[in-house]
């Protein structure tokens, strides 16, 4: 019986995670772009506190999904090599860039007919995305082989849950995430709204609280909600340029949950930091259901 041959981990960088995260990973990263005052860049080519600075001054950025021959030209590179591929990909929901994966895959498998290359659509954004990346790298290093990992990321996306609080839904309304109706209910004096990332990757307004602290430990309770029997030694918060209300929430979860509780916080890209604009806070975590 021939070995099976190895294979590469892919995602996407609307994954969100840190580079110091991404430099302990074994996975390779697809860069979705994004146009800013007339100048195309690679998500993560602006430093945030810049990019987010310029979004604070009324910039306006534009995102465009990965097109299939992107995907194409590195798949057939690593199936070249030797390879196998496994890719995870930016949710459905919100992203044309995993379809083109799957127009990338289709077509290489014609010609390639003894490949293997598996795309799975997460039904995650952000930094949710990002822990469950995190987690098929803990999974592929443990041994677990391509076929597996498949399964495990299918039978786990649902349980990847999102919760998460934004300053301004104009950003999201803008780019067509949540409906008018659903901002304008936003946009009352010191409400903030909660949303959440559904079973179909779509992003959802949950309700709303008055004040920004009451948001953030909304976040937390409905962390608690959510948990059931799911054990979370890494728990992941991403933020739009907001260090100080991350670190809040981080304080929370480890009371809450355990000192022991790892709690990794990362930036909100800019591909995705373009539809939910500054002062965003996600909590990402392991739960019964989104």
């Amino acid at each position: 019986m021939a070995d099976k041959r190895p294979y590469k981990l892919y995602s996407d960088s609307t994954a969100d995670l840190s580079d110091e995260l991404l430099a302990g990973m074994d996975v390779e990263i697809f860069k979705l772009t994004f146009e800013m005052n007339g100048k195309n860049y690679c998500d993560g080519d602006l430093p945030m506190e810049s990019f987010y600075k310029k979004l604070r001054e009324g910039a306006v950025s534009k995102t465009a999904q990965i097109a299939p021959s992107t995907y194409e030209e590195i798949f057939e590179k690593e199936i070249a090599a030797g390879y196998d591929i496994l890719y995870l990909g930016f949710s459905s929901g919100l992203s044309g860039s995993y379809n083109s994966s799957c127009i990338a895959r289709d077509n290489l498998l014609e010609k390639y007919p003894d490949a293997k290359i598996i795309c799975i659509d997460s039904l995650c954004a952000s930094t949710g995305e990002g822990l469950l990346l995190y987690k098929a790298d803990e999974k592929k290093k443990s041994g677990m082989d391509i076929d597996e990992l498949a399964k495990w990321l299918e039978a786990t996306r649902l349980h990847l849950c999102h919760v998460f609080t934004v300053d301004d839904l104009k950003f999201l309304r803008r780019g067509g995430r949540v409906s008018a109706t659903a901002a304008f209910a936003g946009t009352l004096l010191g409400i903030k709204p909660l949303l959440h990332v559904d079973n179909d990757g779509h992003l959802i307004p949950l309700g709303k609280v008055r004040g920004r602290k009451q948001s953030l430990n909304k976040l937390v309770d409905m962390m608690q909600e959510r948990v059931g029997g799911w054990e979370n030694p890494v728990v992941m918060i991403c933020h739009g340029d907001t260090r100080e209300d991350a670190e809040y929430v981080e304080k929370l979860v480890k009371e809450r949950f355990g000192k022991q509780t790892d709690v990794k916080i990362c930036y909100t890209g800019t591909v995705i930091g373009s539809h939910s604009g500054p002062g965003t806070l996600a909590l990402f975590f392991m739960g019964e259901e989104r």
